[in-house]
């Protein structure tokens, strides 16, 4: 429990923190006096100091923050306050708040690839065409499979190009300098190869080119399924269905697909390093949620790394498809793609179990991808929803402006003001509902262990 309040305070008090500090930056910017900057709500408990005519104060009630500038609710015209500044200050001061937030998440995202994310991978199989006097040195040959070092996976990006480092733990006969032991599939056989410790495995797959093959996992074998029958396990690997090879171009599904209603072989990998060959019929018309083979199935994942201009660029992209999915949902819930159960409105209750969940995650594993991702996501959230065209928010208040441009003329100040102070009490009745209801329900929270693959 103290994990997650103080967790959650210390984030949610970053993100306001950015958001208000770019209202505050603008604001000032464009000759708008800001009378106090607070974090915390009142009652105030410390003023920190004074800066050029704003007080930095710390207040009693810790979720969410405020940038105070002058006449901002009132009809104050006179020169330094909100409402007396022109169209432009004003709508860039609203903007600025949700772009801070943006640029929050962009930063984010990208820290959370660069200290290591769960990356789909696959196990490598020599290429055809690979030559390399360094494979005939090392005993392998074109078509082998690399399976494992020191008894433990080698896994490769699902993407022979990306340019994800994944991060292989450094097993015990390596640490000790003896030799390594290399286990590949050859024609079908499983081989085991002695070779010299100090051989990057990796780096040489890289060097002369693979095949992504075995990368879709058994999650869940339901009961009375085709898949049950065939005594098929979680954490056994696809490798063939009917002779073909599962491959990124030739997807488990799309085998399975073709061949259904027939008898059909499928070849999977288990444990790592046998091959297990069954026959199995998949269901023409299976249950509702089973699949043709009544398997769950997961790609594999291991933690890798992205260089920074990579990493920014992800954390630009990810940020972007947030946004368009919470612009998307409202269509995605009238054309039925997405059920209301989830797309349900979470209130300051259930975010603050899942930041603490993340930052136990965080604390158990070592890893910073679970907070910082979260994070990411809040701040992303925090931008967007504050854009939307609702009274007291910050969308809000650019639609005020927006039909001042239209009309010519600006709405009255005094009732801007009272529309705004009535949609905040609305707001605040819709927190109040929805954290009633986050306190009653139980939800399922993230598995970042298992997402992490920890």
């Amino acid at each position: 429990m103290l994990v997650t309040i103080v967790s959650f305070v210390l984030v949610l008090g970053v993100l306001v923190f950015f958001h208000e500090l770019g209202h505050y930056w603008v604001a000032r910017r464009n000759g708008i006096v800001v009378e106090e900057f607070g974090m915390g709500y009142p009652p105030r408990l410390v003023k920190l100091f004074t800066y050029d005519g704003t007080d930095f104060t710390i207040n009693l009630i810790p979720f969410g923050g405020f940038a105070r500038m002058k006449g901002e609710d009132a009809g104050d015209m006179s020169p330094g306050s909100f409402n007396g500044a022109g169209k432009g200050a004003r709508a860039a001061t609203l903007i600025a708040g949700p772009f801070m937030n943006a640029v929050l998440a962009i930063i984010l995202f990208a820290g959370s690839f660069m200290a290591g994310f769960p990356a789909p991978v696959a196990y490598a199989q020599i290429a055809a065409d690979a030559a390399s006097s360094e494979l005939s040195a090392l005993g392998l040959q074109p078509g082998d499979i690399v399976l494992k070092r020191n008894d433990e996976a080698v896994l490769m990006p699902i993407t022979p190009d990306a340019d994800y480092n994944v991060m292989a733990r450094k097993s015990a006969a390596s640490a000790s300098g003896a030799e390594q032991t290399l286990v590949i599939s050859r024609n079908d056989e499983i081989v085991t190869l002695a070779i010299p410790n100090d051989v990057d495995v990796e780096a040489l797959l890289k060097s002369v080119s693979y095949v992504p093959i075995l990368f879709t996992k058994i999650t869940l074998v339901a009961p009375d399924s085709p898949a049950s029958e065939a005594q098929l396990k979680d954490g056994d690997i696809f490798y063939k269905v009917n002779g073909a090879m599962v491959t990124p171009d030739h997807l488990l599904t799309e085998l399975v697909q073709d061949n259904a209603g027939s008898p059909t072989d499928v070849t999977l990998l288990r444990d790592g390093q046998e091959w297990v060959t069954v026959t199995m019929t998949p269901r023409v018309d299976p249950p509702a949620g089973q699949g043709s083979l009544g398997v769950g199935i997961d790609g594999l994942t291991q933690l890798a790394r992205l260089p920074l201009l990579s990493a920014t660029m992800e954390g630009v992209r990810n940020t972007f498809e947030y946004f368009a999915l919470v612009l998307q949902l409202p269509f995605l819930l009238i054309s039925g793609q997405m059920a209301p159960s989830d797309a349900e409105l979470t209130g300051p209750v259930g975010i603050a179990q899942m930041v603490g969940s993340a930052t136990q995650a965080t604390i158990d594993t070592g890893l910073l991808f679970p907070i910082l991702r979260l994070s990411a996501i809040l701040s992303a959230a925090l931008a967007v929803t504050n854009l939307l065209p609702l009274p007291a928010l910050d969308g809000g208040r650019l639609l005020f402006i927006l039909i001042e441009t239209i009309r010519g003329r600006r709405v009255s100040p005094e009732r801007e003001g009272f529309v705004h102070m009535v949609g905040y009490v609305l707001l605040l009745g819709l927190i109040v509902f929805i954290t009633v209801r986050d306190i009653s329900t139980v939800r399922q929270g993230i598995d970042w262990i298992s997402i992490l693959g920890q």
